[in-house]
């Protein structure tokens, strides 16, 4: 591992000086040890909440405000916990979720919101936030044991807003005690949890240069099938450090600054393979490389990444043995030419709002069948990422932008799951149809260092009691495995 992630530093620091750059790159992150410890400098936590709350550091912005008590008048009975906040006039926001200060406190109740369309005035209808947001870095990680890390619900996306109506209920829970009348049937509430705020997200103006027609795809919805505005390239020169580093790590694979990795035919994937992953390749491995073609992915510079809000440096595991499929929980009310927006909007919340180091998922899928690099490192690299608590070791997350309870996936995403998972798993020599064993971190499924035998490309609640990726998309996994083989021509 560590020969192939040196020549990959040595390959992004040739291609960097050749572009003859104006911004010299951050220093090369080094890859961490197979416990995850963090490679690059993290920032105090004093200082992350500092910059969460200055709107003007970073394009984008998050306004973090403390929900209160709500009264209500009410008949004979106990009293409910409820708290809410109600504002008609706020900075324009597009994405919303919840936090609260413990985030091994479970959140047990209702979490409404409405919204108010900017521009319009119309209000939107209560709608319910995911309360358990189930995707998070292991235990043991240093990104969960930072201090700063945070409870929350999943977030939602609503659209461009400037009001904001939102009521926390608890939940309550019927017990039956004997007195000496009899027995009687009494309702108690647990608590709320402590420092619950209210987060709305401006993901920002998109700066990167981007053009993401969707793949052509048979069956997709006329309104999911336009692009994204293309803002002008404002030339590597204007670009930071760190986005510079971040798109190095992808420098076999495309050119610095590249907005897309392009796809590429099964011949030509099979020798990138090899130049890749040569010394790790078996003799069967190199007979029969059983790797997909390597599918069309947009780069962080693509969906216009903001890299000062991520932490420094990048974290790796050994290798990539599994995929866990999830679904983002935060609605299919959006547009695909919207989908980089939702991407920064969850980047935010994750970072500014939740406390972790960068995007939790290593990949996204938009309901147009495009994919997106996630977390950063290098998409052919086995970038430690925080999707599966328990499981992130040695895994990666995909994450399908939408809602899939009741909602069905489109074709478009199953097939773009299915690309990915033949590519990145070929690297590494795993079959979408087999089963792979992973250690567990720690979760509610399993107990911390038992080996469970898992689907190679399995959803997120078969390592951890959650719905997620969603009853409709989890049903379609099994059809993604066999297209997955399909494609490395298993």
């Amino acid at each position: 591992m560590r020969g192939f992630l040196a020549s990959s530093l040595a390959s992004s620091i040739g291609v960097t000086c050749a572009a003859a750059l104006v911004l010299p790159l951050a220093p090369p992150a080094v890859a961490a040890s197979p416990s995850g410890a963090n490679s690059g400098a993290r920032p105090a936590p004093t200082a992350i909440r500092q910059a969460a709350q200055d709107s003007s550091a970073v394009p984008g912005s998050t306004q973090s405000l403390p929900l209160a008590p709500l009264t209500r008048d009410r008949a004979i009975g106990p009293a409910v916990p409820e708290q809410g906040l109600s504002r008609d006039h706020v900075r324009h926001f597009s994405l919303v979720g919840v936090v609260w200060n413990d985030p091994a406190v479970t959140l047990h109740g209702r979490v409404q919101v409405r919204t108010r369309a900017a521009g319009t005035g119309t209000w939107s209808g209560w709608q319910d936030l995911q309360t358990h947001n189930d995707d998070a870095a292991d235990p043991d990680a240093a990104e969960r044991a930072s201090g700063h890390v945070r409870g929350s619900t999943a977030p939602l996306w609503v659209g461009d807003s400037d009001g904001v109506d939102v009521r926390v209920r608890a939940e309550g829970e019927h017990r039956t005690d004997d007195t000496a009348r009899g027995a009687r049937t009494v309702t108690a509430f647990t608590a709320l949890p402590a420092g619950l705020r209210l987060e709305l997200v401006d993901p920002g103006p998109q700066t990167a240069p981007r053009a993401v027609p969707p793949p052509a795809q048979s069956g997709i919805e006329a309104d999911t099938a336009d692009t994204a505005d293309a803002p002008g390239d404002r030339g590597l020169g204007a670009e930071s450090a760190e986005a510079l580093t971040a798109s190095a790590a992808n420098a076999e694979l495309a050119p610095l600054g590249a907005a897309e990795i392009p796809a590429l035919d099964r011949a030509a994937t099979e020798s990138e393979q090899r130049t890749l992953r040569g010394a790790e390749l078996t003799e069967v491995q190199r007979a029969n490389p059983f790797i997909g073609p390597r599918p069309r992915i947009i780069t962080r510079r693509g969906w216009g990444a903001d890299e000062s809000l991520r932490e420094r440096g990048f974290v790796y595991t050994k290798k990539v043995k599994a995929a866990f499929v999830h679904h983002t929980a935060s609605g299919n009310g959006y547009r695909c030419s919207q989908a980089a927006s939702v991407i920064r909007g969850i980047y935010r919340y994750h970072v500014r709002s939740m406390g972790w180091r960068d995007i939790g998922y290593n990949f996204l899928v938009d309901k147009c069948g495009n994919i997106y690099e996630g977390r950063a490192g290098g998409v052919a690299k086995p970038v430690l990422g925080a999707h599966t608590l328990g499981f992130n070791t040695n895994s990666m997350g995909v994450a399908v932008l939408g809602t899939f309870g009741s909602a069905k996936p489109p074709a478009a995403v199953l097939k773009a799951i299915a690309r990915l998972t033949a590519w990145k798993l070929g690297l590494y020599g795993a079959n979408p149809r087999g089963k792979t064993y992973l250690k567990s971190g720690g979760g509610n499924l399993y107990r911390k260092g038992k080996n469970v035998r898992l689907n190679v490309i399995s959803g997120h609640r078969d390592g951890f009691a959650t719905d997620c990726p969603g009853r409709q998309l989890y049903s379609k996994l099994g059809t993604a495995r066999t297209t997955a083989a399909r494609y490395q021509g298993r």
